[in-house]
């Protein structure tokens, strides 16, 4: 498959690159949940959230691993080793990394707040007074950044994100209720769009009742939040969980939604539980455009999501093989509908659509991110490493959650030594690419797997682990 297929030339945005050639790089993870992370209840929690939200600042360096000129800025240092690791791998470039003094979470005010970063920003503009910026994601924090840059006389092109006027369809449409709404306005002309039976409600009583009612009738229910992150701000609940009684169950859902306050300061979607088709793209399939400053929609890649039993995203498998040609027809017809309303509601940059493959043969959207994805770095990593036919030439695993055993903790040197007999080679096109240095102090190591086959991924990734557990 070539994953450009079904866009156009790429001729306008190459011809803007060279009127901006200098490229500023904005991780900003947080920033796109800010407002669920600062409901979180337990302090702690919203302290580690945070911290994994800016460590995983080195593994988005892969995500611009096509860029040649880059300054990258990043919440938190990156360990030179890794730095060195990463421009090896991926081919001498010219790469700054700026980090700010202050580190709050939300990584544009904090620029902001350094004069020294926030100069070097406007230095970096020349005497062209031109910079392109961007961003993991389009918040409102990127945009005040974008606007003070800009009071300094410099003309700032933001090709992966909206204007400021259309900058609500990140939040709308990336919130569980908003493409919920969007399915059933557009059920008429894109019947393959279609979610699992709900119900939107802002108060947990009335939450708890109707789940409730829903898991006795069923068997099974799921509750959400209007945007979660990382596993939190999702319930599932499968038989035997909870009380077979209504009046037992809706107090056991009460308890639980009354721990945390996001549960009570955001729209809850109550869902049906689907059960789930894990022969079809492991049973979650995804799909990533990219929708350029012209409106033009580009299908970069589609992929089977690896899921946790709670509902975690870990990372995903890629190649054509992943889901059949019908269903990839399908979920591609369905992924440019949506990829047309964004489009002509303002809305620029990457975004995907998250499904998950059903036992009764139907496929159901459960969201849609509006921002770079978890996935993202591993696609712009295939590109480098394999070429634009990587779906055809290369079976690839990742996994961004990957636990080491016990208390382990080794610096990426370590690691890095360890694994050489599986890491990646130039020569045979396989091998472990080592995401991120920062996460192995959270006991996590983030990774890539390439194989010439599902077979040979598989077997790396095992041999990869085995080493890990001999250390």
């Amino acid at each position: 498959m070539d994953t450009a297929a079904g866009s156009k030339s790429d001729n306008g945005t190459t011809n803007d690159r060279k009127k901006f050639d200098k490229v500023i790089y904005v991780f900003n993870m947080a920033e796109d949940v800010w407002a669920f992370i600062n409901s979180m209840s337990n302090a702690k929690e919203r302290y580690d959230e945070i911290e994994i939200c800016a460590n995983l600042g080195d593994r988005e360096l892969l995500s611009t691993s096509d860029e040649s000129d880059l300054v990258f800025i990043s919440p938190k240092p990156i360990d030179p080793a890794f730095v060195e690791y990463f421009a090896t791998l991926f081919g001498k470039r010219k790469l700054e990394i700026l980090v700010p003094r202050l580190h709050s979470g939300e990584i544009c005010k904090d620029i902001l707040r350094d004069d020294e970063v926030f100069n070097r920003i406007v230095e970096l503009a020349n005497s062209v007074k031109k910079l392109t910026l961007l961003s993991y994601t389009t918040s409102h924090q990127f945009l005040d950044l974008v606007a003070r840059i800009r009071d300094r006389g410099v003309t700032v092109y933001t090709p992966e994100s909206p204007e400021e006027d259309c900058a609500w369809t990140v939040n709308f449409f990336g919130s569980k209720s908003g493409i919920r709404q969007l399915a059933q306005k557009s059920c008429a002309e894109e019947p393959d769009l279609i979610m699992a039976d709900g119900l939107i409600c802002s108060d947990i009583s009335d939450a708890a009742k109707i789940a409730a009612n829903k898991y006795i009738k069923e068997n099974g229910v799921v509750l959400k939040t209007n945007k979660g992150h990382t596993g939190m701000g999702v319930l599932i609940f499968r038989p035997g969980d909870l009380p077979a009684t209504y009046n037992e169950c809706r107090e056991a859902i009460y308890r639980i939604l009354n721990q945390n306050e996001y549960w009570d300061k955001f729209s809850i979607i109550i869902e049906s539980l689907l059960s789930v088709n894990h022969a079809v793209g492991g049973g979650f399939p995804s799909i990533e455009f990219k929708i350029r400053k012209s409106g033009e929609i580009e299908l970069l890649y589609f992929c089977g999501m690896r899921v946790s039993r709670e509902g975690v995203f870990q990372g995903i498998e890629l190649n054509e093989d992943v889901i059949n040609d019908r269903i990839e027809a399908m979920v591609t017809d369905m992924g440019f509908y949506i990829g047309e309303q964004l489009a002509s509601a303002g809305y620029r940059g990457y975004f995907d659509v998250d499904m998950v493959a059903a036992k009764n043969g139907k496929m159901y959207v459960t969201e849609s991110n509006i921002r770079r994805t978890g996935g993202s770095h591993v696609y712009k990593s295939a590109l480098k490493l394999i070429g634009k036919d990587f779906m055809i030439q290369s079976y690839i695993f990742s996994d961004n959650t990957y636990e080491l055993p016990g208390q382990m903790r080794p610096d990426f040197v370590t690691l890095h030594r360890a694994l050489a007999p599986v890491l990646f080679s130039r020569k045979t096109k396989e091998g472990v690419v080592i995401a991120s240095a920062n996460m192995l102090q959270h006991g996590i190591l983030a990774y890539i797997v390439f194989g010439a086959s599902k077979k040979h991924a598989l077997e790396i990734e095992a041999r990869m682990k085995a080493i890990i557990a001999e250390l």
